[in-house]
């Protein structure tokens, strides 16, 4: 893996430094991420399942796309970036609300984080780059809902701490 760097935050999102990616994952070191959620016209969730070789999480199902900004990068820009390099596709989303986390992945290895979450919709088919990506589908939301329940361990844990309020956003549409 090319050395990566995060955008170092404190609680409120101000940058503060940065720090090698894996180092801000094994420290834990408060960092700035983006999280994607696409809907499509029938108001179904686009799911990708990350790719068995991802240094975290591999193999789980998550929201439509996730990363970390690069240093000079806007937030947006880069959520931008990465739908187009991750899932072959692009749209327009909107910024729908922030959250922090902190969670341990496995593998000594913690996700802390200042995470935008950006909501989109579009009936574009995924064109999956194999090397971030392992499959895809569209999932109805009550489905959703009741398998993150009965099945937490093949969902990440970011997803299912920003599932909860991407819920509430879009129930209130």
């Amino acid at each position: 893996m090319a050395e990566e760097y995060v955008i170092l935050v404190d609680k409120n999102d101000n940058p503060i430094g940065t720090m090698e990616k894996m180092e801000a994952h094994v420290v834990p070191a408060l960092h700035r991420a983006f999280s994607v959620f696409i809907f499509n016209d029938n108001g179904e969730l686009l799911l990708q399942q990350r790719a068995k070789h991802k240094y975290h999480s591999p193999n789980l199902w998550t929201n439509t796309v996730c990363s970390h900004p690069r240093i000079g990068e806007k937030t947006k820009d880069a959520a931008h970036r990465r739908i187009l390099e991750e899932m072959g596709m692009d749209c327009e989303f909107k910024e729908a609300f922030s959250f922090l986390y902190k969670a341990d992945v496995g593998q000594g290895l913690t996700e802390y984080e200042f995470d935008h979450v950006f909501i989109g919709t579009s009936d574009i088919e995924p064109s999956i780059n194999p090397d971030e990506v392992q499959s895809w589908k569209y999932v109805d939301l009550q489905w959703l809902e009741e398998d993150v329940v009965s099945n937490p361990q093949i969902y990440t844990e970011w997803f299912k701490i920003a599932l909860v309020e991407v819920l509430e956003h879009f129930k209130s549409k």
